[in-house]
């Protein structure tokens, strides 16, 4: 099975936080794990974010990633004050759920594939280090957003 994306293994699920350091120590608790480290999205120079097809130097977060099994993290997501599709879903319901992520090939080709299915991109970017890159599409038939992560191959 491969479906519109090219895959249907999920690869991370992300929360959005207003409080990312309560927030992971809580998960942490919960799920009987050391606490990560905290890491911010990156820099612009870098990461070259776009939303909603314009350039967004001042999109930034904080994140923590939980490993919960083979292939799979938990992430979550502390958005800064500046428009992101982090900021945007905070503002409009609060703390919870914002994307199912696959790690996918050939982003540009899953993407189109995506958008031809009815979803659309409303932010990508590169890593904060420049390994891989992040696509967002909303899918609101799913009731989600589906996050298209790649990670490049080292040479």
């Amino acid at each position: 099975m491969s479906g519109i994306v090219g895959t249907h293994l999920i690869a991370q699920v992300g929360f959005i936080v207003r409080d990312v350091e309560a927030s992971k120590r809580k998960w942490a608790e919960f799920l009987g794990v050391d606490v990560p480290p905290t890491q911010s999205a990156g820099d612009y120079a870098t990461t070259g974010t776009a939303y909603r097809g314009e350039p967004a130097p001042e999109a930034s977060c904080l994140m923590a990633f939980f490993d919960v099994g083979p292939g799979l993290q938990l992430e979550l997501i502390q958005p800064n004050e500046a428009p992101s599709t982090w900021r945007d879903f905070l503002n409009e319901h609060g703390e919870g759920m914002h994307h199912i992520a696959f790690q996918v090939r050939d982003s540009g080709a899953r993407i189109a594939a995506a958008e031809a299915a009815g979803l659309k991109l409303v932010q990508h970017g590169l890593y904060g280090d420049g390994s891989g890159e992040y696509n967002y599409l909303e899918a609101p038939e799913l009731h989600c957003i589906v996050e298209l992560l790649e990670s490049y191959r080292k040479q």
